[in-house]
Formats: C-alpha cells, sequence, structure tokens
C-alpha cells in the first residue's frame, strides 16, 4: 500500500456537514513511513516498508496507530498536516489489541485529537474515517456491525467496529464520531456478512476503549504490565465448521512440535472446538506463555494428539527502538 490515495469528491466529508472543526480534528492525523530490518521476523509477512497513518492524541508528540506498521521498526518518520518530516521511534507495541504507540522526536504545532467512546458508538452512526492529507484522506462512513472479530493469526477482538464504504489506505487510519472525537483505529479490510443480510466491503475497526486501561502500562513498560498469554505459532481458518491449520510460523512452537498446514484441529485439552474464537479462549485459559497444550488433530484420516510448548510471541520479535 502507499499513501497515494483518490477519494472521490462526493464521498470526502465536508467543513459545513459536520458540528465541529473538521480541518483542526483531521490536523492531527500524521503520515507514517517505517523501515523494518531484512532479518526481522515479520519482514516476510508484513514487508520491510511499511506506510500508513497515525493520530496525535496528546501534545508530547504521542502518536497513536495499528501496531503492525511499526513492529520491528528501526527508522520511523512522520509527516504531518503541515508537510514537515519528524523522525520517531516506537515507543509501545501491545499484541492483543494490536494499537502500536510511536513518539515523536520533535515538537508539532498541531492540536492532538479528543480520544472519544466506541462504547457509546452504535450501529448506523455516520463516522469518517481519516487518513493522513486532510479532506483529501478522509471518507465518509457508517457504522455497519459491532460485534467480534477472530484473525488467523491468533487475534481476538470481543467487539470490533466494522464500517462501510471502506478506506482505500485503512492501515492506522483514524475512526471519527459526529462529536469530531477518536473512536478507534484502522486495522483491515474486509468481506463481511451478517446472517440473513447481504455481505459488504469494509474496514474493520480497533475500538479506541481498549486504549484506555492500558495506555499507562504501554507508557511505562512498552507493553501491558501482565504475563504474555501463550501463542502457538499457526495460521488457523474455519472452514465447513472445520479449523484448518492454514500455515504454521518457521522455527515457530508449532512448527517444532511438527503441526503441519492441512491438520484439521478437533479438540484443544480434550475440548472439542469448532470456531475460531473458541479455539483461542481455550488456549488462553491455559495458563501464560510457556503452558504446554494437547491438539488433537486429523491428518490423513488419522487421529493424533499433539503436544506444543507455547510460547512469548514477543521473544520471536526484533525491538530496536522499544524499551
Amino acid at each position: 500500500m502507499t499513501d497515494d490515495v483518490f477519494i472521490d469528491a462526493a464521498q470526502q466529508p465536508k467543513p459545513a456537514d459536520v458540528g465541529y472543526d473538521l480541518k483542526r480534528v483531521l490536523s492531527a492525523i500524521v503520515s507514517i513511513r517505517c523501515e523494518v530490518p531484512e532479518n526481522a521476523f515479520t519482514a516476510s509477512s508484513l514487508g520491510t516498508e511499511r506506510n500508513g497513518h497515525g493520530v496525535l492524541i496528546n501534545d508530547k508528540g504521542l502518536i497513536l496507530t495499528i501496531g503492525y506498521l511499526t513492529i520491528e521498526a528501526s527508522n520511523i518518520w512522520l509527516i504531518d498536516a503541515n508537510g514537515q518530516a519528524i523522525a520517531g521511534h516506537v515507543l509501545a507495541y501491545d499484541q492483543e489489541t494490536g494499537f502500536g504507540l510511536i513518539q515523536a522526536l520533535g515538537n508539532f504545532d498541531l492540536p492532538p485529537i479528543t480520544l472519544g467512546s466506541s462504547t457509546a458508538a452504535t450501529v448506523g452512526d455516520d463516522v469518517i474515517l481519516a487518513g493522513h492529507g486532510g479532506v483529501a484522506g478522509a471518507i465518509n462512513a457508517r457504522i455497519a456491525a459491532k460485534q467480534e472479530f477472530a484473525g488467523y493469526w491468533e487475534y481476538l477482538l470481543n467487539e470490533a467496529i466494522f464500517i462501510t464504504p471502506p478506506h482505500p489506505f485503512w492501515g492506522g487510519a483514524s475512526l471519527i464520531s459526529d462529536k469530531g472525537e477518536l473512536i478507534g483505529i484502522g486495522s483491515l479490510f474486509i468481506q463481511h456478512s451478517r446472517d440473513g443480510e447481504m455481505p459488504f466491503d469494509g474496514n474493520m475497526i480497533v475500538p479506541i476503549d481498549l486504549l484506555k486501561p492500558i495506555l499507562n502500562d504501554l507508557l511505562t513498560f512498552g507493553r501491558v504490565n501482565k504475563a504474555p498469554r501463550p501463542w502457538l505459532g499457526t495460521m488457523i481458518a474455519e472452514a465447513e465448521e472445520r479449523l484448518l491449520v492454514g500455515g504454521v510460523i518457521p522455527d515457530g512452537p508449532s512448527s517444532s512440535s511438527g503441526l503441519e498446514p492441512g491438520d484439521i484441529l478437533s479438540a484443544i485439552d480434550g475440548h472439542p472446538v469448532e470456531d475460531l474464537p473458541t479455539f483461542l479462549r481455550l488456549l488462553w485459559s491455559t495458563g501464560d506463555a510457556g503452558a504446554v497444550v494437547t491438539l488433537t488433530i486429523l491428518r490423513d484420516d488419522k487421529i493424533l494428539e499433539m503436544q506444543i510448548k507455547s510460547a512469548d510471541r514477543n521473544d520471536f520479535l526484533l525491538r530496536p527502538n522499544l524499551h
């Protein structure tokens, strides 16, 4: 993805249509450009050059973004609404929510955005999903759903926000309420469907209320101050009410234990699983990172039991700038 984005003028927000200073709010959004070493754990999956957006959330140069942009980054440049380029460094990354924090190594002469309430946002609300570039980088949208989201990379949100239409350059974009407040950060493009309704294209948004309880920890420790939860290094897909191992991370716990792409997961520690959220919640209930779990799998019409010692996902990452 690049930040050369073209949003039709008819889809762009207009200052006269909102009850707040749109230009002021959008001026808090910055462009982010990250360089990641080629030997980084995430280089093959996320690339070594990553571009996206972030938003200034205090007057000390603290930038909130989506963490996959900054994870393992060695160099970061931030470009503000005035075209000023300032270096930044990774301050924190949270595996559970996906949020990332960057500290700007210079001063932005711009007002920070106000944090709102994602809990108060409701389906049908008119919102703006905004990237860097003022109104030209923003799109009018509405909240289409608020519900659970499970990601194949061992990721789960109890309630994510889904908006439509999608922003063409969504990574780290700011979801702005009708009060001009930040209520979420753009994470993914999705093709979403709900029972009995037509599927739609949209963006998955990480709700801002997930940041508030962990922000002090992130600022103090660079991560949430609790024991990390177990990680297996799997990529799991739901297919016909079954869980299929789509891939295993090289040198990760599952790969080292012999789990293979194509294996069908039927149980964890004897508990049957048919969907990804159930599997993840059972995995994380086994204890902290390092817990040993037993997976029951189907491979070549044979039922096998496989013990896997979980790990802390963070231990596999380069941390060139994270303190």
